[in-house]
């Protein structure tokens, strides 16, 4: 009888999380669900709204549109920019559900780190793609359609446009991310902020190979993605010191 006690304590305990954790996705889905139900009404408009970038680089004289390859591209591209945004806007609900799932877990320390760094990889990541859409995505058409002949008409196809943007948005808001995982690393051991700032050299060439293979393969965006990245990289030095803990003097 008490052989078999801790056994079902640990089974009640990971049903316990198993239930928990169920209920956490569900509330995080719900919660994007709720935010997509309100964006597809404004669908055309949020669809509008993106393709400003390159509408406001076309030639003077050019229609601003796009012609649609796939019969369906029309309308499935909206659809998915839609669920795309709902996810963009529901992050913070999601990330909370994930923390509430795992704080009961961590020390009060481990707390304390782990708030800030959270909140701040939200924002970080908001910054990337506002700045990848009222800064990169501009100038990016602006050199494409500069080049472009004048013979040649630019009109993408809607779905093709929403990959295009979708992956500028995940490359500048994931590379925004630096000074996080800088930090991440080390408060787990593994750098020192010294050892950050000696090895600046390799990482800014890093950085540049880095936006070279995940950008489109025109100099702006590169540019664009590369001296961001590196102005973080000694954003994230300068914050690893600060959360550096500090060693405790000897009683002596």
């Amino acid at each position: 009888m008490n052989r078999a006690a801790p056994e079902q304590e640990a089974e009640s305990s990971l049903m316990d999380h198993l239930l928990e954790l169920r209920t956490r996705l569900v509330r995080g889905l719900m919660g994007v669900g709720v935010v997509l139900l309100v964006l597809l009404p404004f669908v055309k408009q949020l669809y509008d709204r993106l393709a400003m970038p390159m509408i406001s680089q076309l030639p003077a004289g050019q229609a601003a549109q796009m012609i649609a390859n796939d019969p369906t591209s029309g309308f499935f591209a909206p659809i998915k920019l839609a669920f795309f945004t709902a996810l963009f806007l529901s992050s913070p609900w999601l990330l909370y559900q994930a923390w509430s799932f795992v704080a009961p877990g961590l020390y009060r320390h481990e707390k304390r780190l782990a708030v800030p760094l959270l909140v701040s990889s939200i924002l970080l990541f908001y910054a990337g793609c506002a700045f990848a859409y009222f800064l990169v995505l501009p100038g990016v058409f602006h050199a494409l359609t500069t080049f472009t002949p004048d013979i040649v008409t630019i009109a993408p196809d809607p779905a093709k446009y929403l990959d295009f943007v979708m992956v500028i948005f995940l490359a500048f808001g994931v590379s925004f991310e630096l000074p996080v995982a800088l930090v991440i690393m080390v408060l787990l051991g593994w750098v020192t902020p010294q050892q950050l700032r000696e090895a600046r050299g390799y990482a800014v060439v890093g950085v540049f190979v880095v936006a070279a293979l995940i950008t489109p393969p025109d100099v702006v965006s590169q540019l664009m993605l590369a001296i961001p990245m590196c102005l973080l990289y000694e954003l994230g030095i300068i914050a690893a010191g600060w959360m550096k803990p500090r060693p405790r003097p000897e009683s002596g």
